[in-house]
């Protein structure tokens, strides 16, 4: 895990609002990678994806007696808009959850494909982000997490590229283009008034 937490910028990530460290895969490989990773340490964590495929496989890199509800809550939503349903402008999203020892890698499954075993706990997310500093970086969280966000977003039709120059103007052009883009679900965006 510790190899995890030192690489955790390659990934998404956010702290919750109890400062627990959220981490996702941008990407099937890179979920695949992360997976791995962890399952190595054989330590017991917290794990979730969408029902559906097109998703972060979003852990919580904390002790599971350590955690709250609203850790729980924290990364559900993350794991919502960072997902398929994001781009395919959904309001909301079903996720689930599961222990990182659910999960097996099948030798024939393609990248980013686990299988879990076992109970899996369902729950529904509203996809809506907070835009936010975490740790001097400029972070897309859920709205739980952040006291006096930036700015609030949810999905829309026009994709971040084009809502660039709006938001970096809403956000008093304090930021690089890079680090907006970098912060932003993938697809389009909308801003929340």
């Amino acid at each position: 895990m510790t190899k995890v937490i030192n690489e955790y910028k390659k990934y998404r990530w956010f702290h919750t609002s109890s400062k627990k460290m959220v981490i996702g895969g941008k990407s099937a490989n890179q979920n695949d990678d992360l997976l791995k990773t962890l399952k190595k340490d054989k330590k017991e964590l917290i794990v979730m994806h969408t029902s559906s495929p097109g998703s972060p496989f979003s852990v919580i890199l904390s002790p599971i007696n350590s955690l709250k509800p609203s850790d729980i809550e924290q990364a559900a939503i993350f794991t919502g808009c960072f997902s398929k349903a994001w781009k395919d402008r959904k309001k909301r999203a079903e996720i689930h959850i599961f222990k990182l020892s659910q999960l097996s890698k099948p030798k024939t499954a393609k990248a980013g494909t686990w299988q879990v075993k076992g109970k899996i706990k369902k729950v529904r997310v509203e996809l809506q982000l907070a835009l936010t500093l975490q740790y001097d970086t400029l972070r897309a969280v859920p709205l739980s997490v952040s006291k006096s966000p930036l700015l609030t977003i949810v999905p829309g039709t026009i994709n971040k590229e084009q809502m660039l120059p709006k938001i970096a103007l809403e956000l008093g052009e304090k930021y690089s283009q890079e680090a907006i883009l970098s912060a932003l679900p993938p697809g389009g965006v909308k801003i929340r008034r």
